[in-house]
């Protein structure tokens, strides 16, 4: 009978009026506002007379009201709230005796330590305050009450808990609570002041002077708990909240967060038996880590297998494995995790939530604001405004040192369910589509600031000139933290045959390539622009991005017969049109993966034709290939024990360099200066010139250092490692052998294992 107008009362019509301005059915308007269906009819039928304040504010934003609409909602609302009688109080639910302790509660050891120590360091004249806080399923309210426990010796006048159901639909009353816990602490009836300040004034002095501990669960606030605290005194209030209630001020603060993988086993063992898990440990270990080690996961699927003693462990790690399946999977019986998620998120507002499931759409493990605005279609400050929200609701994880953003791997699984079910395939599709225009966009200029052939201050067509990164730092910062962003940009670019797009940006990323080497995903993205310049039927842009491609699989991957396939093909598109330079490089790139596969003297024989060919154009482009041709020939040279011949060539390399060939670029010059001093120090190492091999290697390397180019920088330490041991000086010897060790490592390269020799013989001479 929803048309029924009779008994709505004020708000109840007002509500009905407005959604039926905004053209919204009762299911659509619940939904919106994050609250029941039930409970909207209620409100509009006048069975519930006045809806609590932060109702009325998820109603008025679903509603699209503007302040105006949104006061006189709330003051319908206002008008149909119940007013207690003088003197009387409400009945606060939840009973005030301690919870149980759960009997197999594991680790949180350190936490309880510190509030332990915050108990015995209380002076009386401020009353200890704890604010347990985190994101959903870290099991905050269990360690309240486990901690309560331990520490009630030291409040013999009482302990209480109040729930205050702030992830309910009608929070607690603090004038409700205050009456509560006055009555538990012997006040009469009598005694109870009508008002919330009286109230709260009367509890912080009858609390004053007794020992007392006060649990606070589900607290929605500040606003709600503060009047609870009492002032001076050694009495101990703990509250919880998935809100990190950051303006409480002067509180001792317990940030949970999720288990350790050894603890999370050890519950899983107290729960399932130590027979059970000692069978399967290593699906015992599965289980835990596919409930992303937060406690409630890892409680659930626990009491899940406790309740089937004779189902395997290794079946529930199968359920879990499967994504689509693994909310589903863990619940036991009225313990579910994605309900105890969707409480929190029903506790959002629109945008919020908006925010907060389509960011579940970004790659990687963590994103800006930036892309959750492009991803939200929202403004970039109301987006960062929102992800700020969602991380003091819990529901999201700040960096600790960028504005960047991560899901708890549960949490990322209930976004995308919430993105599927609310936003469908279209919605995603354009959501997408839009973040992936922009980002390639950016990543293209970005990546254009380290092209020695562009101005490095100019745009070069950002989708938004005023935010791009200044300078070329900003720029790589910004391509290393968006990295899996906008490579799964291209992906989906490639996929949709937008192939102009991905060699274009491909192209852009061509100089920034050199500062990743170790990146291995340059493979993927030169082998999608190499196809997508075949599929656009350019051979001689095919030619271009098959040389990126056999560069990427000699140096980022080490898979040198793909390399020499590529550089080939390289070749042969090259020739076709007659484009030397792409020959040039073509056979430079098939030499080095020649060498590389132990056949040298065909690799110095292209290397010579690739010099030749190069040399003879004359270009700015020609000249850089020459020296790297140059460099690699010298290297190739040396190898072979041709020390001498690899000096005069790498000579040669630095007479043309010296004559300004590297072109627009004095970076760009001063960088090729570095490398081929660093070929003429190994060189003249090679030839047992210590002594002049050594400040050759400390200048390349001191150059690179200053570009922080750790692709050479680690290299040259190396080499300079090598020089020092071999004159004698040990101590910096090891200390450049072993930074060079350990960068190398990080850089997945081969090379690491020269470090670890040099260091073993210099330890053995030590």
């Amino acid at each position: 009978m929803e048309n029924d107008a009779s008994g709505r009362g004020e708000f109840g019509q007002l509500l009905y009026r407005l959604r039926g301005d905004a053209e919204l059915s009762q299911e659509q308007l619940a939904h919106a506002a994050g609250v029941s269906v039930r409970a909207l009819a209620d409100l509009e039928r006048g069975r519930a007379r006045g809806a609590r304040r932060r109702t009325v504010r998820a109603l008025a934003e679903a509603l699209g009201l503007d302040e105006a609409g949104e006061r006189a909602l709330e003051r319908a609302a206002a008008a149909g709230r119940p007013r207690p009688q003088a003197g009387g109080t409400a009945v606060v639910r939840g009973a005030l005796a301690l919870p149980r302790d759960i009997a197999d509660f594991t680790a949180r050891g350190p936490a309880l330590d510190r509030l332990r120590a915050a108990v015995r360091q209380a002076d009386g004249e401020h009353a200890p305050v704890a604010v347990v806080s985190g994101e959903p399923g870290l099991g905050k309210t269990s360690f309240a009450v486990h901690a309560a426990h331990r520490l009630a010796e030291h409040f013999p006048d009482g302990r209480f808990a109040v729930d205050l159901h702030g992830m309910g639909h009608e929070p607690t009353e603090p004038r409700d609570a205050l009456a509560a816990l006055l009555r538990a602490v012997g006040v009469p009836e009598s005694g109870v002041p009508a008002g919330t300040g009286d109230r709260a004034g009367l509890w912080r002095s009858v609390v004053r002077d007794r020992r007392l501990l006060v649990l606070l669960d589900d607290a929605a606030g500040e606003e709600q708990v503060r009047p609870l605290l009492p002032g001076g005194g050694r009495s101990l209030t703990i509250v919880t909240s998935r809100q990190a209630l950051a303006g409480l001020e002067a509180v001792h603060r317990c940030d949970l967060g999720v288990l350790r993988r050894e603890e999370a086993v050890e519950l899983m063992t107290r729960i399932v038996g130590p027979e059970r898990v000692g069978r399967e440990a290593q699906a015992a270990r599965d289980i835990v880590d596919l409930c992303g080690l937060l406690p409630l996961a890892v409680r659930i699927a626990g009491q899940r297998l406790a309740a089937r003693p004779d189902e395997r462990l290794g079946k529930l790690a199968a359920r879990l494995a499967d994504e689509g399946r693994r909310l589903d999977t863990l619940q036991a019986g009225s313990l579910r995790v994605r309900a105890v998620f969707a409480l929190s998120y029903r506790q959002l507002g629109p945008a919020a939530r908006r925010v907060f499931r389509r960011a579940a759409l970004a790659a990687g493990p963590d994103f800006g604001p930036e892309i959750a605005a492009l991803l939200a279609d929202l403004p970039i400050a109301q987006a960062a405004r929102h992800a700020e929200e969602l991380t003091d609701a819990g529901l999201l994880q700040p960096h600790p040192t960028a504005e960047r953003y991560r899901f708890h791997d549960l949490l990322k699984v209930f976004a995308g369910e919430q993105v599927a079910a609310e936003d469908g395939p279209e919605g995603i599709r354009a959501a997408l589509e839009r973040t992936d225009r922009w980002i390639l966009s950016r990543a293209g200029a970005a990546a254009l600031r380290f092209d020695a052939d562009h101005h490095q201050d100019s745009p070069h067509a950002d989708p938004d000139p005023e935010s791009l990164p200044a300078g070329q730092e900003g720029a790589r910062a910004w391509l290393e933290a968006e990295c899996a962003n906008w490579l799964a940009a291209l992906r989906r670019a490639a996929r949709a045959g937008h192939h102009r797009q991905v060699v274009d940006v491909a192209e852009a990323m061509h100089w920034f390539s050199d500062l990743n080497q170790h990146w291995e995903l340059w493979v993927e993205v030169f082998r999608s622009s190499s196809d997508a310049a075949r599929a656009l039927g350019s051979r001689q842009e095919e030619a271009v991005h098959l040389n990126y491609l056999a560069w990427a699989y000699n140096i980022c991957v080490h898979d040198h017969q793909a390399a020499l396939a590529a550089a080939e093909a390289a070749l042969t598109a090259a020739r076709e049109v007659g484009d030397r330079l792409q020959v040039g490089w073509a056979l430079g790139y098939g030499a080095g993966a020649l060498s590389r596969t132990g056949r040298v003297t065909e690799s110095i024989a292209w290397l010579r034709d690739s010099a030749a060919c190069l040399g003879a154009l004359g270009s700015v482009q020609a000249h850089l290939g020459e020296l790297t041709v140059l460099n690699t020939l010298g290297n190739t040279l040396r190898q072979q024990g041709r020390a001498g011949e690899a000096l005069e060539v790498h000579r040669r390399a630095e007479l043309i360099c010296r004559a300004g060939a590297p072109g627009r670029s004095p970076d760009l010059a001063e960088l090729y200066g570095a490398i081929i001093r660093q070929n003429i120090g190994n060189d003249l190492a090679a030839l047992g010139r210590w002594s002049e091999a050594e400040p050759e290697l400390s200048s390349a390397l001191a150059r690179f250092e200053a570009r922080d180019v750790k692709p050479w920088s680690a290299p040259a330490r190396l080499d300079l490692g090598r020089v020092l041991a071999r004159l004698g000086r040990r101590r910096e010897a090891f200390e450049a052998l072993t930074a060079a060790h350990e960068a190398l490592g990080a850089l997945n390269s081969p090379r690491r294992q020269e470090a670890a020799a040099e260091l073993d013989a210099l330890g053995a001479v030590r």
